[in-house]
């Protein structure tokens, strides 16, 4: 009886523009901000790839310094989002996507991570407005005139 429950609870994925928008407290953080309270009261499924992760990680050390970047890091592997370790079946969608659209190759796990659960990709990035709505659902952000 659990699993049906679990099938009427929407699954989101966050990608790094969600990430940085919420830790920089930016326009569209109050966004995140709730779906991160729903995830943690078992309304929502929050899901992150571990790719995603290393691209915040990594924009935040060239903004701000390494141990600000694993401060980062240790603040979101600290909220109700499950990671997600790409499979192999992970890697080659993500290829297929990255092959036919142009969006960054970290831009397109996401996009696969969330096409295998059935999820909304939560982002403002105007990446992904080349896909089609039957490649993806986006549950959209605010956009900000730097884009990562």
């Amino acid at each position: 009886m659990g699993d049906q429950k679990t099938n009427h609870i929407k699954n989101y994925v966050l990608d790094s523009y969600a990430l940085l928008c919420y830790l920089k407290d930016e326009h569209g953080a109050e966004i995140v901000k709730e779906l991160l309270y729903e995830a943690r009261d078992g309304t929502v499924n929050l899901y992150l790839s571990w790719i995603n992760l290393g691209e915040t990680y990594y924009i935040i050390q060239r903004e701000k310094g390494k141990e600000l970047a694993a401060a980062a890091v240790d603040l979101i592997m600290a909220w109700p989002v499950r990671l997600s370790e790409p499979s192999a079946k992970q890697v080659l969608a993500a290829g297929d996507i990255k092959a036919k659209y142009p969006i960054s190759y970290a831009d397109a796990f996401a996009v696969s991570l969330a096409r295998e659960l059935n999820a909304y990709l939560v982002s403002g990035d105007p990446e992904f407005d080349v896909l089609p709505e039957e490649v993806i659902k986006i549950k959209p952000l605010p956009r900000k005139k730097e884009t990562y």
